[in-house]
């Protein structure tokens, strides 16, 4: 009975595999990030994209997009059905992201004042220009969260609003191997050796953070090849994953032994361009949002910031899931798309013009 059972599984197994292989076939091309936007401004290999809109915007003033730059921006627009970008202009903003490009070896010597001084910069400066206003609305992801933290604080003039996503502020934790990781990697003989640090470098220490989900996607995978559009799920996010850009080796440097090592940023002491980043100083509206299974960015380390920044309205908002189900879930679709899109409209209705 224990034989007919085996082989009973194994030819289940390969009418699967079967089956696989003709939804497979019938995939001619991986497609994501397909909502229509257009090119607007170019720093170097830093572009900024405008979602087109067929209505006019609900809410007045523009919202500026910054994801993380050691991964591409189009997991905010992943599918039609799955795309936080999507959700947003729905609701109606008017959104503009950034696009940080891919580094190269040339770019080995750009440094956390080029990216938040220079190129963030100039975005905001851009989009302000280009409606004529003296403030927009910034929202940050991630590690672009932070980023746009640090910005906000030494620009406060600059923006009407900022939000962040599952974004690291207080490096003090050990609930993450990540954080641990960190306080002991030789970051000066990477970047030395490397000069710009691979994606495959960094894309391998996030996988061993939890080793057995590689390992339980396949199998699921396996069990839903039959299913065409399960399986097209799938392979976006497959290709959003293996499409990391590598990262500057002096950013990256900063980024570790000034923030993952020394904590400096919650302590009030990191440094930009010669100036001390302080907190107190972000003080337009601030909705800060953590995930609460992220097993990426601790929540306590994203929710240290409300304490330290200066604003009076500020929301922290716990979103239940992971990491990268703030994006690409479907509860972020129903739930927190719309959340977002109404706490920034309603801190936009006066426009002021330049």
């Amino acid at each position: 009975m224990e034989t007919i059972g085996i082989f009973e599984e194994m030819t289940n197994t390969l009418a699967k595999l079967q089956k696989g292989y003709e939804t497979l076939s019938q995939i001619d091309e991986i497609k994501v990030a397909t909502t229509p936007k257009t090119l607007v401004w170019q720093m170097d290999k830093v572009k900024v994209y405008h979602y087109d809109r067929e209505t006019p915007a609900k809410c007045k003033i523009p919202v500026l997009v910054s994801f993380a730059m050691m991964n591409r921006h189009d997991v905010l627009d992943l599918q039609p059905d799955r795309s936080l970008m999507k959700k947003l202009l729905d609701e109606g903003l008017d959104i503009y992201i950034i696009d940080w490009g891919y580094p190269t070896k040339s770019d080995k010597y750009l440094t956390m004042e080029d990216y938040i001084d220079g190129y963030l910069k100039g975005a905001v400066d851009y989009v302000r220009k280009a409606n004529n206003i003296p403030t927009i609305n910034l929202m940050g992801i991630c590690q672009g969260g932070t980023f746009s933290t640090i910005f906000a604080a030494l620009y406060p003039e600059k923006l009407n609003t900022l939000t962040v996503y599952v974004a690291p502020f207080d490096f003090s934790t050990d609930k993450c191997m990540l954080y641990k990781w960190t306080k002991y990697l030789d970051v000066d003989a990477m970047v030395d050796t490397m000069g710009v640090i691979p994606a495959d470098v960094l894309n391998a220490g996030f996988g061993m953070l939890k080793p057995s989900a590689d390992i339980t996607k396949y199998f699921s995978v396996l069990d839903n090849l039959d299913d065409k559009e399960k399986t097209l799920n799938f392979l976006r996010m497959e290709s959003w994953k293996n499409d990391c850009p590598d990262i500057s080796g002096e950013l990256y440097r900063k980024y570790i032994k000034d923030l993952f090592r020394d904590n400096k940023l919650i302590k009030g002491e990191f440094e930009l361009g010669g100036r001390i980043v302080n907190l107190k100083n972000v003080t337009m509206p601030f909705l800060n949002i953590y995930a609460t299974d992220d097993n990426i960015i601790p929540n306590e380390s994203t929710i240290a910031v409300n304490a330290k920044i200066g604003s009076k309205d500020k929301e922290l908002y716990a979103f239940p899931g992971g990491h990268i189900g703030v994006f690409v879930g479907g509860r972020s679709q129903k739930e927190l798309g719309p959340k977002v899109a109404k706490w920034v409209t309603e801190r936009s209705k006066t426009l002021v013009r330049k």
